[in-house]
């Protein structure tokens, strides 16, 4: 740390003997279009960004402060930030203190030293963290937190991007942005070789080029290096000069006058256009990558030195005394005076309050509720007339899959804010039938057919529900979400935990899942794995086991979403989408009746089937199906069972599963998840805290779904579910 600590002295008495001296580095002359008064506004954010970013070092050395990316050397941003509007929606590089202080100058009544060396310091008084993390982000700004995301916020812009020409049409309750918006999203030249970042990118082109509306700005700060990786020199511009759908911008971030005028032509062609834009801002770093990174461990000292002679701060100098804005002696007084002001500041937040307990952290892990419109619902000649035949056959049973698609029209009529997005959901309904007819019904705008990756699906969906939409994103496979869960778990999830509340993602997935599919697909469109879902913090994780509850679950989600700001999860058992029968082909025994639209079933509400005392059976999904089938063979071998369809797998509704099982014998968890890491770990442990009940489980194999003859091998079965259950409570009695 010491070392690091050199660097950063070494800098500012460099900085005050070169401006001292007249000891200016060359070059280009300050022209442009950017007047005196905001050119000395964007000079005083540097020196208030290189301040904050000396005395956060100073803050942690003296373990007061935590967790430091510095902005120093990136001072030119400001520059941009002058350019675009307190309205733009803007999702920040870890790297761009600058942009923010630059914002707050447009926005009457700021503190932003002060709010910025709370966040440093983790103070519960941070107006954006609530001391939970050293975050960018301003709710009065229009800036979301990011962590130290590399790239993960770039599909999120694209989606919110894509927001604003939905919102034209389709206005929702709680929109956030004007019309005439553009989102921002700044990020730095390393990120830009992440899978995340290249699939945000190529979602933006190929949207861009069928000339669908997406007004975002990507700006890359290119300081040359990723920690201490370099990336190989003119690598930036060669590879975005000439991408279809996306104009290329350049300047350099050492020259505040032609940043200015650049960031002015590329936001005004974004907000014109309404086509996306990348500008390349060449910048350079000072200090190293982090608080305790030492540069000199992987770069020479002419390497450091060389970047530390194109201070920006002192190319600005030299700039605004050319343009005759402040002579040297008056930019190096506005230096010291920030420094000074800076250093006061701190001594006092230090001394505020920071986290200490459990609960105090986890208050924002929950958002908070909100008051949404009340609504009747459609009209009924309005539902026919969208429903069409389908009315005729909610009077008959139906299998899962069609009931799901009733609801989800019956929401989309409701709800004009809700959007579904999607691979093959509009034209080809789903992989399974599910969207049939909802492009038809809505049209493409509300139903989308993205390209096939899922972090651009997510991130879409994250984007447009920070505009106020509804996103009812849906994952085809289980197994396709693997390549974008942190999509959910680093963006989504932790959005009300960063933002204290003040920002949240509100939806709900919609994915297909499980096993149990006979002849088709093997692993990858079978998983039985939840772990990926059951550990995210704050994610509500629903599974039907047929589809009249199928229908009331997705309304209880939609709920959810709207109305609490809920991240939710609604798992859709693939092998039950056209199950008919229950017990021998024809007889009809899984389908059931349409539920009225105003029928729901309750967040933590289980279900329970049977009456018998003996046994309990706790399950779900595919689960409950192969109990039900088990249980007439039980009772014929004098076991009178129960079912307890659990419905959420998280957060397990634990008071509720107990309660329901009080009064029997025994309990048997049947779980198709793994052994290892599966629901039934946590179902074990519910049993074990909450009852005195003996209670065994039967899971699945640690194993993958193979496809042919054994594609249930390994998954519980009825008769593995009848041996287990006479076992169990033939034991009990």
């Amino acid at each position: 740390m010491a070392q690091a600590m050199d660097r950063v002295t070494v800098v500012h008495e460099n900085f005050l003997r070169r401006v001292s001296e007249g000891d200016l580095p060359q070059g280009r002359p300050a022209t442009g279009p950017l007047d005196e008064r905001l050119a000395l506004s964007i000079f005083r954010s540097a020196c208030l960004t290189r301040a904050l970013d000396r005395e956060s070092r100073k803050m942690q050395a003296a373990g007061q402060g935590y967790y430091s990316i510095g902005p120093s050397g990136h001072e030119g941003i400001a520059a941009v930030a002058a350019a675009l509007r307190p309205t733009d929606m803007a999702f920040l590089h870890y790297r761009d203190a600058a942009f923010q202080i630059q914002r707050a100058e447009q926005v009457p009544g700021q503190t932003i030293a002060w709010d910025m060396l709370l966040s440093y310091a983790c103070s519960v008084e941070d107006p954006i963290s609530g001391g939970r993390h050293k975050v960018l982000g301003s709710k009065t700004l229009n800036i979301p937190p990011q962590t130290s995301t590399i790239a993960s916020h770039l599909p999120k812009a694209v989606g919110a991007a894509y927001s604003l020409g939905l919102a034209k049409r389709e206005s929702p309750q709680f929109k956030t942005m004007p019309d005439d918006a553009i989102v921002y999203c700044s990020f730095g030249d390393a990120s830009v070789n992440h899978s995340t970042a290249q699939g945000a990118f190529n979602t933006a082109q190929w949207t861009s080029y069928q000339s669908v509306p997406l007004p975002l700005l990507f700006v890359c700060e290119d300081n040359g290096i990723g920690i201490s990786t370099k990336t190989p020199r003119g690598w930036i511009k060669a590879t975005f000069e000439h991408r279809p759908g996306l104009k290329y911008f350049e300047c350099d971030g050492l020259d505040i006058y032609e940043t200015f005028r650049v960031a002015q032509e590329a936001a005004e062609y974004v907000r014109n256009r309404r086509k996306p834009a990348f500008l390349h801002v060449r910048t350079i770093r000072l200090y190293g990558h982090a608080g305790a990174d030492v540069a000199m461990a992987y770069l020479s000292r002419q390497e450091v030195e060389a970047e530390e002679a194109q201070d920006p701060l002192l190319h600005m100098v030299r700039q605004l005394d050319e343009a005759e804005v402040i002579d040297p002696a008056g930019a190096l007084g506005i230096y010291q005076d920030t420094a000074a002001r800076v250093a006061r500041i701190a001594r006092e937040v230090v001394t505020r309050d920071r986290l200490k307990t459990a609960e105090q952290v986890m208050a924002s892990l929950i958002p908070p509720k909100r008051k949404c419109a009340a609504t009747n619902g459609p009209a009924p000649e309005q539902r026919a007339n969208v429903f069409g035949s389908d009315m005729a056959a909610m009077s008959k049973p139906q299998p899962m899959g069609k009931l799901v698609n009733m609801a989800l029209t019956d929401l989309m009529l409701e709800h004009r804010e809700i959007v579904m997005m999607g691979e093959d959901i509009g034209r080809k309904g789903g992989n399974y039938g599910v969207t049939q007819r909802l492009s038809t019904r809505f049209g493409r705008a509300r139903v989308i057919d993205t390209l096939l990756d899922e972090q651009s699906i997510l991130g879409l969906a994250i984007g447009m529900a920070q505009n106020g939409f509804i996103p009812l994103p849906e994952i085809q496979f289980l197994a396709y979400l693997h390549n974008a869960e942190d999509q959910l778990r680093g963006e989504a999830a932790t959005l009300p935990f960063f933002s204290d509340g003040q920002y949240s993602n509100p939806m709900v997935v919609r994915i297909s899942g499980l096993g149990y599919q006979k002849g088709f697909g093997g692993h990858f469109h079978n998983d039985n794995s939840l772990a990926v879902l059951r550990d995210i913090p704050g994610l509500i994780l629903a599974c039907p086991s047929n589809g009249r509850d199928a229908a009331m679950m997705l309304r209880e989600c939609v709920r959810l979403a709207r109305e609490e700001q809920r991240l939710v999860a609604f798992l859709e058992p693939i092998a039950l989408y056209q199950m008919r029968d229950l017990h021998e082909a024809g007889d009809g025994g899984w389908m059931q009746l349409y539920p009225e639209p105003c029928e729901r079933i309750g967040f933590g509400e289980v279900g329970v089937h049977g009456k018998g005392t003996d046994l309990a059976i706790v399950t779900f999904a595919n689960g409950t199906h192969l109990s039900h089938q088990a249980l007439p063979i039980l009772a014929n071998k004098g076991v009178n069972a129960r079912i307890v369809d659990i419905r959420w797998l998280s957060p397990l509704p634990e008071q509720a599963i107990a309660d329901a099982v009080a009064d029997c014998g025994s309990v048997l968890i049947v779980d198709e998840t793994r052994r290892t890491g599966g629901v039934a770990e946590a179902l074990m442990a519910t049993l074990a805290e909450h009852t005195n009940l003996p209670h065994a489980r039967l899971t699945a194999e640690d194993s993958f779904i193979p496809t042919g003859p054994a594609y249930a091998a390994t998954m519980p079965s009825r008769d593995s579910i009848v041996e287990a259950a006479l076992a169990l409570a033939g034991g009990a009695k």
